[in-house]
């Protein structure tokens, strides 16, 4: 009997252990769901990768003797969001930028580079530079530079002519495809302004040559546009000389010449737009103080002033007072002088004329003015 009932009494032990199991493996089980999902909350909370870095790959053009007519562009590692800055040229150029693809920008200038400049690309860094289309900045300016050719003698002169600044005109063969091709070579002719001008300005030009006429006509540019007037084109007078191309600004001056004949009896003729409109007779230099012959422009021009120097003898000179003087040739002048009687040598080299017909003259003798003495 005894027996009977211990196995009777196990039955419900055997539940309870069983019980407890399944409420052991329930537990255990949720653990793990619970692990497993915090590791998957862990898992989405881990942040997404930066964007790619904003360099700058790339700045056309590079290097010297970069043709005017050249394109500048900027190429980026990455594309750029709306209304980021924009690059900048200095010196400036007219025109804007524009946006070819997300990551390429192209400076579309409305004008040439300037001949002979250096010119600078910065692209803007930093904070407030440029911005990639996920935020991302520029880690700091870029800077690239390159230098435009120089100009060349032909279109120079071609474009003094169009202004007015020469004796001659350029009438092109075909008209520019482009402002940004001002500054190039053009197909044409030069003709001169007025028929039958002297023998000896005729055969002072040469097209595509530097020449006397054509230093004359840049320094009159430079006195015009309140340069240093030393006849060399460099890259301040292209600068003028483009913008004054596109805005129509031409030669505010007639165009004067002087022609001094050593011939006897001396004379000075001045031609005004290829017209002689006034002559004089003129002293030139005695022997051991001659006058050179050939072309030079003014250089120098005033109204009074002291002249000194060293007579032929080898004594010295100075002359205080001496009236409308135009320094065309080192020491040589055109200015008024007193003496007796003109028309033979007897100066120190200069050539001297009655004071009131020198007032006559000095007008028509601005910097730059060509000055011929010929035997």
């Amino acid at each position: 009997m005894s027996g009977e009932h211990a196995a009777t009494r196990s039955g419900p032990r055997r539940w309870l252990i069983a019980i407890v199991c399944v409420a052991v493996v329930a537990v255990v089980a949720g653990g793990f769901v619970a692990v497993d999902r915090l590791h998957s909350n862990q898992a989405s909370a881990t942040p997404p990768a930066p964007p790619p870095a904003l360099t700058v790959d790339s700045v056309s053009p590079t290097g010297a003797n970069v043709a005017a007519g050249s394109t500048v562009t900027v190429q980026f590692s990455t594309d750029l969001a709306p209304g980021s800055p924009m690059p900048t040229l200095s010196p400036p150029v007219a025109g804007s930028w524009a946006v070819l693809s997300p990551s390429l920008l192209e400076y579309q200038a409305s004008g040439p580079l300037v001949p002979g400049a250096t010119e600078a690309v910065t692209v803007p860094g930093g904070p407030s530079g440029v911005v990639g289309s996920e935020g991302q900045h520029l880690a700091q300016s870029v800077t690239s530079q390159f230098s435009v050719a120089p100009g060349s003698v032909l279109r120079l002169q071609q474009l003094l002519a169009e202004l007015g600044y020469l004796p001659l005109t350029f009438t092109p063969a075909s008209p520019l495809t482009s402002p940004t091709q001002e500054g190039n070579d053009q197909v044409g002719s030069f003709s001169w302004r007025w028929p039958d001008q002297p023998l000896s300005l005729e055969t002072l030009w040469t097209p595509g040559t530097d020449n006397v006429i054509t230093q004359g006509a840049v320094m009159n540019f430079e006195s015009q546009n309140g340069l240093k007037t030393d006849g060399v084109a460099g890259p301040e007078v292209w600068t003028d000389l483009l913008a004054d191309v596109q805005s129509g600004k031409g030669d505010a001056l007639s165009w004067d010449y002087v022609l001094v004949s050593q011939s006897l009896p001396e004379t000075a003729t001045v031609y005004n737009n290829g017209v002689p409109v006034y002559s004089t007779p003129v002293n030139t230099g005695v022997a051991g103080a001659s006058t050179e012959n050939g072309t030079w422009p003014v250089f120098a021009r005033y109204t009074v002033t002291t002249m000194t120097g060293t007579n032929p003898d080898g004594s010295h000179y100075s002359d205080p007072g001496i009236q409308w003087v135009s320094y065309f040739h080192g020491g040589d002048a055109l200015h008024g002088f007193v003496r007796g009687s003109y028309g033979f040598p007897q100066s120190d080299g200069c050539v001297e004329m009655p004071v009131a017909n020198a007032q006559v003259v000095f007008p028509l003798t601005p910097l730059g003015t060509l000055v011929t003495v010929q035997a």
